[in-house]
């Protein structure tokens, strides 16, 4: 039987951690969420996580840090980036890093989903 994959939530804000939790989950995903980058770095999910889902800006080690230290750890898994505080040159850097999407807040619950399926169908090709 196939394993579920695990998206991992990355955000400071309470509200929008539960909030992307119940939409991950309702999609049959596992979704532990996390308060802090640094939290996910210190867990077990860092290293059976699908795709991340996390906040551009937050205390401590912010989205864009979190993806450089993925990828310096060789941890390839799809990001997805949301933010309140959009930026193009930010959009810019974080694509070209590499990431699925970066999504304004408030988006769409349907738009997360597509990233989502990109990001587990980029996985699904790289593994």
């Amino acid at each position: 039987m196939p394993q579920v994959p695990v998206i991992s939530i990355i955000d400071d804000d309470e509200f929008i951690r539960t909030a992307t939790n119940r939409l991950v989950r309702s999609l049959g995903f596992s979704a532990p969420m996390f308060a802090s980058a640094e939290d996910f770095l210190r867990s077990p999910h860092l290293n059976d996580t699908s795709c991340v889902i996390s906040d551009v800006q937050m205390p401590g080690i912010g989205g864009i840090e979190l993806q450089s230290t993925l990828i310096a750890k060789g941890k390839n898994m799809p990001v997805i980036f949301i933010t309140a505080f959009p930026d193009e040159r930010i959009r810019a850097q974080v694509i070209k890093a590499g990431a699925v999407c970066i999504l304004s807040k408030p988006f769409e619950g349907s738009t997360l989903i597509r990233c989502i399926d990109n990001a587990l169908k980029t996985q699904s090709v790289k593994g």
